[in-house]
Order: C-alpha cells, then sequence, then structure tokens
C-alpha cells in the first residue's frame, strides 16, 4: 500500500456517513475484506494528517504511513459499535499509538552520520584536552581544537543527546520514585497541558473548530454561535458537549 497512488481520487474526496462507517466496520469484522479495504481507502487522509505528527524525526513519510496503516487497521478490528463515538475519535489514538511504538522501538530520533562523526570527534578531543590541562575544556577550546564554530560543538551533542522521559526516576525519596514529571511545578506545567490541547484541536474539523473558537475564545453564547452557523441553539448544544468529549478522550488517551 502506498500513500496516494492507490486510492481513487474520488474515494479521497467522498465523506462515509457515520453509518456507512459502522456498517462497513461490521462487515469488515465478520471477515469481509473488501469491506475492510475499502474502509483503509476512504481513511488515507486520517492517517496522513496524524504522519504530519512526526513528519521530521528522520523517517521516510511513507514509512510512517504505513506504520499508521497497521494502527488503522488495528481499530477497525478492535473497535466496539457499542460505543456512541465516532470511528475516527476511536483511530485517532490508535494510528499514534502504533507510529509511537515504532519509533520508540527503532530508536526515538534518527541522527545524520555526520553528526555522529562529530561527536565522537569531540568526545576524544575533551579526553584529550581534559588529560593534558587537568580540567574539562570549555567549549571555545574544543571549537579550536577541532577547527569548527561553538555552535557546531552543541549541535552535534544536542543531537545525539538520548532524550529524557517525564516519567523517568531521577531519586528516590523513602523509597517513594520521584519523576522528572514531579519535579516540575504546578506553575510549570501549562506548557504540557497546552500541548494536548493543541494536538485535540487540530483534530477537529473546520466546523468543529470553529464552534469552540467562539464559544472559548470570543466568550460567544450558544444563541449567537446557532446564528452564526444557521442552526439551531439545541444543535450547538449538542454539537458543543460531543465536540468536548471527543477532545476530553483525545487529551486523556
Amino acid at each position: 500500500m502506498t500513500m496516494h497512488t492507490n486510492v481513487k481520487k474520488e474515494d479521497r474526496e467522498s465523506i462515509l456517513t457515520d453509518q456507512e462507517v459502522r456498517d462497513l466496520i461490521k462487515r469488515s469484522q465478520d471477515g469481509d475484506r473488501t469491506a475492510r479495504d475499502h474502509l483503509v481507502e476512504r481513511n488515507v487522509r486520517l492517517v496522513w494528517s496524524v504522519v504530519q505528527r512526526f513528519i521530521n524525526r528522520g523517517y521516510d513519510p511513507d514509512d510512517l504511513f504505513q506504520i499508521g496503516s497497521i494502527g488503522l487497521i488495528k481499530s477497525i478490528d478492535k473497535f466496539n459499535l457499542a460505543f456512541d463515538v465516532r470511528f475516527s475519535t476511536y483511530a485517532v489514538p490508535m494510528i499514534i499509538g502504533e507510529i509511537q511504538r515504532f519509533l520508540r522501538d527503532d530508536g526515538s530520533v534518527k541522527v545524520s552520520r555526520s553528526l555522529k562523526e562529530m561527536n565522537h570527534k569531540i568526545r576524544r578531543k575533551k579526553d584529550e584536552l581534559s588529560k593534558k590541562e587537568g580540567r574539562a575544556p570549555t567549549l571555545q577550546e574544543l571549537a579550536n581544537a577541532l577547527e569548527v564554530t561553538v555552535e557546531e560543538i552543541v549541535q552535534a551533542e544536542d543531537a545525539t543527546r538520548l532524550p529524557q522521559s517525564i516519567h523517568e526516576t531521577v531519586f528516590e525519596n523513602d523509597g517513594d520514585p520521584i519523576t522528572l514529571l514531579d519535579q516540575i511545578a504546578d506553575e510549570d506545567k501549562g506548557w504540557f497541558d497546552e500541548i494536548l490541547l493543541k494536538d485535540a484541536l487540530n483534530m477537529l474539523n473546520e466546523r468543529e473548530k470553529l464552534i469552540i473558537y467562539l464559544r472559548y475564545y470570543k466568550d460567544q453564547t450558544q444563541s449567537e454561535v446557532a446564528r452564526r452557523l444557521s442552526v439551531s441553539q439545541v444543535q450547538i448544544s449538542r454539537l458543543e458537549k460531543k465536540i468536548l468529549e471527543e477532545m476530553k478522550m483525545l487529551i486523556h488517551k
């Protein structure tokens, strides 16, 4: 399966109703291979939208798409038709999880050969200068010895430094593990919540984003939003409740 070539334009552009999706899922779970393939083709854009979040990790987008498609297929097989939730809301965390698992197992960051070689040179030169001077060399001393800039030294060291998990134990306090996340003051956790909220908002369609924008950024009433969208206040109330529930599921997945 490739990213776009095997999907007809009309299939990519048309939209299935929720009931049509559920019917296809039921047929797929009953062993209908054609129904499963049809669902996969119709959700190409959903997989691709998730792949965009991981595009700068050093992996070929087509490879990430293949991995994301595995997550999509798993979500088709495991989706509980008794749930009153859209399939895309259930599928997105599954696709994300499959890609994250692949990145974790394969190495979280791909570093270029030139940066790796530079880092090896830096380590060797550090050892050499430390033995010679009896102390750790400064960045400028390293840069001068290797005939490179300080910025190149910093870039090479940062690129090859392993990322640290926010759940990694830093030390233990009377037997209780203290993680990096525990050390972040409560008032500084806003950045983490902001990332989760932004990701959840990006999963909404344009109409849903507009409703949230008008209600929570422009502080408009449901009646005002209803007039703006030419629908009833009751419809806005139902839509808003549904959107918030979906966002809550994405944030706390």
